[in-house]
């Protein structure tokens, strides 16, 4: 039940970006990171970013079963941006 599961938001964590070709990620390649911080600060910035490109961003952070896994997809951390203010 999510209101009985608690996230660390403090958690260290890094947004990566993956290189891009057209939009698209580039499969041959690795995400690199271009940020580091909190768990809150990563989602934020990656909100920050034009909705347009989010697909090409991941947040790596610390797994916190069962709502954070270690790598957190761009569908993922839209997610958690909603529930931020509920965990």
């Amino acid at each position: 039940m999510v209101a009985d599961s608690k996230v660390d938001f403090g958690a260290p964590a890094t947004l990566h970006k993956w290189p891009s070709l057209a939009n698209q990620r580039r499969p041959d390649r690795d995400s690199y990171p271009i940020s580091e911080g909190t768990l809150d600060q990563c989602i934020s910035a990656f909100m920050e970013k034009p909705a347009t490109t989010r697909h090409l961003y991941e947040i790596h952070t610390i797994a916190q079963p069962p709502l954070v896994t270690g790598i957190l997809s761009p569908e993922h951390v839209l997610e958690l941006s909603r529930l931020r203010e509920f965990l």
